[in-house]
């Protein structure tokens, strides 16, 4: 008689989803002796932003912002050992760059996540489950619809954003003319025809699309439009200390703020996450300077129009496309008709159909969002102790540097660390000059009501009156040290 094969042993912990801050957390985990992880995704390969990977586009972040340097130097999937195993540390040593190309960082994930042994692809989680004491995640091969379960102690969503499509472009989904950037090098080539191409967005992938659709329609007649609606095309932060709001200095800070607080700052930080870098800006202005050397300066037929924004955008009754655009400062209403539009307006965490299981589990906050403490750990209701980890998706609770790269393998270390219950990467415990909460003991002055000069008490304080001296820990999540 044939004995019954013994289910396969639980997991540590399994990630859903291969972007960067998964793959980081693989790559950091493998050498965890006696430590069980799987990382899972859907896509057949690791690809990292495919439809914006322009020739010459650059990364914001240093080099060292790698899957692994900035928690751990001597791991064997750095960005330098891969150098080293594709034998061009000497030429990259030559470049004198400290920013990649696009394109190389995606080559060097690609290496790592070909070569990671707890990193499966064509391997879609479709739901997860609480089963008592552990999860319980079904998961498809896409390549043959086989189903497989598998069970972990702790959960990782690493499943990335998505593209935003403003309110305003509802009308045309699904139209040829109007696409995201998201999708621009695989949608480029459809842009032939058109005779007049609008960008809308003011971050680096709307630079980067407008520096190309430059250099490709240079002298060909093709009207380029750039329409933002931020009231300048301010850089990227990129002075060093202004920098040290990406350190997780900051994030403690951050994350220490109530909600209001917290939501203000974000929108108030745009030019710290959402702008276009300073280099990208001035190749714009190299190329339009060089474009009316002997001629007027109106002579190329570019418009780059900041403080505008597109309340509605419909199919033209002649063909193309018209957009209804207010102008911020003055008001002012007009329509601009187009043939294509190119939508660089950015990315947005959502929430994965396989967590839907696990829903009623959750403890969302009043936006129906994730509350998330500092070691990245959902909260839960108490009779889920395994710990339930995101990545990319608290930026309403750690702030600008939730997207950054340079804070990936960090996030990932406290993840580690977190699940395992034990200090597996060492971190500092300052890493910023800046102080950024006021010193201990010190108090705001009373609030004074405005109409009246009369000191503000109780529930007539504003929200904002109630900011503490020093940052406050978020409470934690039921069994928030747990770990296997």
């Amino acid at each position: 008689m044939d004995t019954p094969a013994a289910p396969p042993e639980p997991y540590d912990l399994l990630g859903v989803g291969i972007g960067p801050f998964n793959l980081s957390l693989a790559a950091l985990a493998e050498p965890v002796p006696g430590l069980r992880t799987l990382f899972c995704d859907q896509r057949p390969e690791f690809r990292w932003h495919p439809g914006m990977l322009v020739d010459g586009a650059r990364m914001q972040v240093p080099f060292l912002a790698d899957l692994v340097s900035l928690a751990d130097p001597t791991n064997p999937w750095s960005f330098l050992n891969y150098l080293r195993e594709q034998d061009r540390l000497f030429p990259f040593y030559f470049t004198e760059r400290f920013q990649l190309t696009r394109r190389e960082y995606d080559h060097y994930c690609r290496w790592a996540a070909g070569r990671l042994a707890n990193c499966r692809f064509a391997t879609e989680v479709t739901a997860l489950h609480w089963a008592g004491d552990r999860y319980r995640a079904e998961l498809r091969e896409t390549a043959t619809g086989r189903s497989t379960t598998v069970e972990a102690y702790h959960l990782v969503l690493g499943v990335g954003t998505r593209p935003v499509r403003p309110e305003a472009f509802a009308a045309l989904d699904g139209h040829p003319g109007a696409f995201h950037s998201a999708d621009y090098l695989d949608r480029r080539d459809g842009l032939s025809g058109a005779r007049d191409i609008t960008v809308v967005g003011s971050g680096q992938s709307g630079a980067e699309v407008f520096l190309d659709l430059l250099r490709r329609h240079d002298g060909d007649g093709v009207r380029l439009r750039w329409l933002t609606r931020t009231r300048a095309l301010a850089p990227m932060e990129y002075s060093k200390l202004g920098l040290e709001h990406f350190t997780p200095d900051y994030t403690r800070y951050f994350h220490g703020l109530p909600a209001a607080v917290r939501g203000a700052l974000v929108e108030a930080q745009w030019q710290l996450h959402k702008a276009a870098s300073a280099e990208t800006l001035a190749e714009i202005h190299d190329h339009l300077y060089e474009r009316t050397v002997g001629r007027p300066i109106d002579a190329a037929p570019v418009d780059i129009t900041p403080g505008t924004a597109v309340t509605d955008a419909r199919p033209g009754p002649c063909g193309g496309l018209e957009l209804r655009c207010r102008h911020t400062d003055s008001g002012a209403e007009h329509v601009l008709r187009t043939d294509a539009v190119v939508l660089a307006t950015g990315y947005r965490a959502a929430r994965p159909a396989a967590l839907e299981p696990l829903s009623h589990l959750i403890d969302w906050d009043e936006d129906g969002r994730y509350r998330v403490d500092l070691s990245h750990r959902v909260a839960t209701l108490p009779e889920v102790t395994g710990g339930l980890y995101v990545q990319n998706a608290e930026l309403h609770t750690h702030g600008v540097g939730t997207p950054d790269l340079g804070l990936g393998a960090h996030r990932a270390a406290v993840i580690l660390n977190a699940v395992t219950g034990r200090t597996v990467h060492r971190l500092p415990a300052r890493t910023a000059w800046t102080g950024f909460a006021p010193p201990a003991g010190a108090r705001r002055p009373p609030a004074v009501d405005p109409r009246t000069g009369d000191p503000r008490t109780g529930a007539d304080r504003a929200p904002a009156d109630h900011v503490p001296a020093v940052p406050r820990p978020q409470e934690p999540t039921r069994a928030a040290t747990a770990g296997r």
